[in-house]
């Protein structure tokens, strides 16, 4: 599993290490907080399995554009 975040491919999809690290903590939080994994947990702990749905594309960031100009 870590060995697939040798590759940069992962981070540079998400934007970069920033955002691959801040998406990767928010869904441990959901994790802890209850959320059902959407992959095998196969007794991986919750950073393992954040990281695992990152790779396998199962979670990702949504972008959104606040810096539109709102035409009036």
């Amino acid at each position: 599993m870590i060995e697939a975040l040798k590759d940069d491919s992962v981070i540079n999809k998400l934007g970069g290490r920033f955002k691959f690290t801040a998406l990767v903590q928010h869904r441990i939080r959901e994790l802890m907080e209850g959320a059902r994994p959407l992959v095998d947990r196969a007794g991986r702990n919750d950073f393992e399995v954040a990281v695992q749905e990152v790779v396998e594309g199962k979670i990702t960031i949504e972008f959104t554009d606040n810096n539109k100009k709102s035409k009036d």
